[in-house]
């Protein structure tokens, strides 16, 4: 088993222990699980932002390396959720970021000069 395959089939389990059952989601429960997601991620996002000295008029900050790396795993705790929610496995996850990723560079190679999202429709 691929450590990715291993991380989503253990977020499954956690979610389920907590009660989030998505063998059985309606689309009105998808669509709270999303947002109840995004939500997180983005205190997640917060608290990663906490991690650094943000606060350029206050002196007494320090960068809390550890947190910061604690609130990466957090977020990828919540981004695998999301991806589960919206029936994505780990492999397609995978193929998604390969394709992604050669869009993106193809957008670098061609200067990046204006913005199409019909590169990236395929994926």
């Amino acid at each position: 088993m691929d450590k990715l395959t291993q991380i989503f089939e253990m977020q499954e389990e956690l979610n389920s222990r907590i009660g989030v059952d998505l063998k059985n989601i309606d689309q009105e429960d998808k669509t709270r699980w999303i947002l109840n997601y995004t939500r997180a991620m983005q205190q997640e996002l917060a608290e990663l932002t906490d991690s650094v000295p943000w606060k350029w008029w206050a002196k007494y900050q320090e960068f809390d390396e550890q947190n910061a790396k604690v609130e990466v795993v957090d977020l990828f705790h919540f981004l695998v959720s999301l991806a589960q929610v919206l029936g994505m496995t780990a492999d397609d996850v995978f193929d998604a970021y390969i394709a992604k990723n050669k869009v993106n560079h193809q957008r670098q190679d061609s200067g990046y000069d204006k913005k199409d999202e019909s590169d990236s429709r395929h994926i």
